[in-house]
């Protein structure tokens, strides 16, 4: 049966010589996986050059229950995010942000809030002309929000420590070893008070960054089963060297 949806391009990993899989978050089934043809053509009704990471897609796919892999029919642009592929700090953060939402979302169904998280998201960093720096870290840590393990942000006080385990700050150390010192507890206490209006006021260096990113993976990983590593991290880091 053929249905009509917006998704979101999360990765693409190779098949055979003929053929690749497209992971994408769809609006109407939630992350599904597509089979795509690797051959080039203007005439195809399924091109290639639009599953760029965090690309806006409308399609018309076939859908079968307990099908793994699925097909897609025809698919096109739905909005046209060009500052994520000319810009190359932007195109940066989408493919890193690409590949970590595709690791850490593991529900196989529809989830509309989410994916308006991500579409909202997605059109933010494509319209921001400025102090976009910190604009990797409000979403992976507001994306917490919707796995069912966000941070509670309140009761900070300087001097505490953040238990990484039961995400909450605490006076004391505790007893196991997934905590934050109180100086990695403070700059994790101004990441929670971020969002996507305010995260420009905010100034981390580069070497606070790359510590921030860590914890927040650290901290994924303590609440997610099987979170591998992340490939393009690297290629984070150096555009924001």
């Amino acid at each position: 049966m053929l249905h009509k949806t917006r998704g979101i391009v999360l990765y693409s990993s190779k098949y055979s010589d003929t053929y690749s899989i497209v992971h994408i978050f769809t609006e109407e089934f939630g992350p599904v996986s597509y089979l795509i043809a690797n051959a080039k053509g203007k005439k195809t009704r399924v091109p290639k050059s639009v599953f760029y990471p965090l690309s806006i897609l409308d399609m018309e796919v076939e859908h079968r229950n307990l099908q793994d892999i699925q097909r897609l029919k025809e698919v096109k642009i739905h909005t046209p995010v060009f500052s994520l592929l000319s810009n190359p700090v932007k195109s940066a953060i989408a493919i890193f942000l690409a590949e970590f939402t595709g690791k850490v979302i593991k529900e196989v169904e529809q989830n509309r809030q989410l994916f308006d998280y991500l579409l909202h998201s997605i059109r933010i960093l494509d319209l921001s002309e400025k102090n976009y720096a910190n604009f990797h870290l409000v979403f992976m840590i507001r994306l917490s929000l919707f796995l069912g393990f966000s941070p509670h942000a309140a009761g900070y006080r300087k001097g505490m420590f953040f238990d990484m385990q039961n995400g909450v700050f605490t006076l004391y150390k505790p007893a196991h070893i997934h905590y934050l010192n109180p100086d990695e507890s403070e700059s994790f206490s101004l990441l929670l008070r971020m969002n996507y209006e305010n995260m420009g006021i905010f100034r981390f260096s580069r070497h606070e960054r790359k510590s921030i990113i860590y914890r927040i993976l650290e901290y994924y990983r303590l609440h997610l089963v099987d979170f591998s590593d992340l490939k393009s991290l690297e290629i984070l880091h150096e555009v924001f060297g």
